[in-house]
């Protein structure tokens, strides 16, 4: 099949990225072919007009788990105990991996053609990839790391990670997940938010060094980078110093944390949407206790700090929104970029480019998508406004293409009461 977007303003997902009229886009087979001028040739595509609404990259969300919807629940669930009724027989497997895809395929429609997850329930994340893959569900291209590890009592264990109780157990899962032919190893060395048990001790380190070290020389060798949930100083030091290459969510930095940054070669994925709920909110909107508001500000800070820091130091810095969250949707990963430039200081153009190109390149796809060039999948999202100028463009979309597969007018169904307590902190 071969299509000829036509009437576009091309915005290229580069750096310094400008608005380019007078372009045509042509894609053959899911692959983009050439970027033409007008009066092109245009005999044999099937021509679409653009109407001169603004065509973009593919967005890319580096942190994603699918088990959720991110519905903010009145009491707290026990996910462990959910996950072991899901698994316990092969009608609720069905059903769950049925609502897994649907979740995906909510990303796609929230513009994103790519996502990377980061713990999940059983192999449902590899195979939703390959099933996208194969054109039998409408999703994003997925990045897979399936159940991640955990230890007894650390965090999101028994739910989407395994609790290791040694490194034979660690190590073990670790085969497991390689034989399911995942992307990525996810590591939960410290605690978070909600599993945090005092006031003021969010992030508390759970896994010992040790067997951090162990996951990543054996991921290493079997060619995954490992990804780890670090939401403390202390956690992001023993990720670093055990060979971890990507730091999830982060923490406030020193001099010798800026150091191990750079001596690894790793970089940290800002997710600043889940903390910002339980910092920011109403205790009688969110539900959270005195305990969780104060952890939470200090995990919201520490992210919003070790992304400047970040990006004061030359240190990589990509983007994720830890969708499945409370308040975090599936559909709504463009709040992101919207914090990323409200409280990191960014450029509207900065925070596109992340999300799209730096993003690709961050989670090794670079070659494939995330800018819109010869070569490269036909990855990329339509909106009326332009992005560069008001973020919240992104909100509404014309069109969805992802490798080369095209929705017209995507309209996901959205929680009009979780957009409504959101939508203040875009000002």
């Amino acid at each position: 099949m071969k299509r000829a977007y036509i009437n576009g303003i091309l915005l290229d997902g580069t750096q310094h990225m400008e608005p380019q009229a007078h372009k045509v886009l042509l894609c053959e087979d899911g692959t983009i072919t050439a970027l033409a001028d007008e009066g092109t040739d245009l005999d044999g595509y099937e021509v679409i007009d653009l109407h001169g609404n603004y065509v973009m990259p593919g967005l890319i969300n580096l942190h994603v788990h699918l088990a959720g919807n991110g519905k903010p629940s009145a009491k707290p669930r026990d996910n462990a105990a959910l996950v072991r009724k899901i698994l316990s027989n092969a009608l609720t497997r069905a059903v769950a991996y049925r609502l897994v895809c649907s979740y995906a395929k909510l990303e796609l429609l929230g513009g994103v053609t790519t996502i990377r997850t980061v713990g999940g329930i059983a192999d449902f994340d590899t195979r939703c990839r390959d099933d996208a893959a194969a054109g039998k569900l409408l999703a994003p291209r997925i990045l897979a790391a399936n159940e991640g590890i955990s230890v007894p009592g650390g965090h999101m264990a028994g739910s989407v990670a395994v609790a290791a109780h040694n490194n034979a157990e660690a190590l073990a899962q670790l085969k497991k997940a390689s034989g399911q032919k995942v992307d990525l190893v996810k590591l939960m060395i410290t605690g978070g938010v909600l599993d945090a048990t005092e006031k003021g001790t969010p992030g508390e380190l759970k896994m010992p060094p040790e067997m951090v070290k162990a996951v990543c020389d054996e991921a290493h060798k079997l060619g995954y980078p490992v990804a780890a949930h670090t939401e403390s100083p202390e956690g992001v030091k023993v990720a670093l110093e055990n060979g971890v290459d990507s730091i999830e969510h982060g923490a406030k930095m020193d001099e010798e944390t800026v150091k191990l940054y750079k001596e690894r070669g790793a970089f940290v994925c800002t997710t600043i949407s889940p903390a910002l709920p339980y910092a920011l909110f109403d205790t009688a909107v969110s539900g959270a206790s005195e305990k969780d508001q104060y952890n939470g500000k200090i995990v919201f800070d520490g992210v919003v700090e070790s992304a400047k820091t970040a990006l004061a130091n030359g240190i990589p810095v990509g983007l994720g929104n830890d969708v499945g969250c409370p308040y975090i949707t599936q559909y709504d990963f463009w709040r992101e970029l919207c914090y990323f430039h409200k409280y990191c200081g960014v450029s509207n153009q900065f925070a596109l480019y992340t999300a799209t190109l730096r993003n690709a390149q961050l989670a090794g796809v670079g070659d494939i998508t995330g800018s819109i060039e010869p070569g490269k999948s036909a990855d990329f999202i339509v909106t009326k406004r332009n992005p560069l100028e008001d973020l919240r463009a992104l909100q509404h979309l014309e069109l969805v293409v992802c490798r080369g597969h095209v929705v017209k007018k995507p309209n996901p169904k959205r929680n009009k009461t979780v957009d409504e307590l959101l939508d203040p902190y875009l000002e």
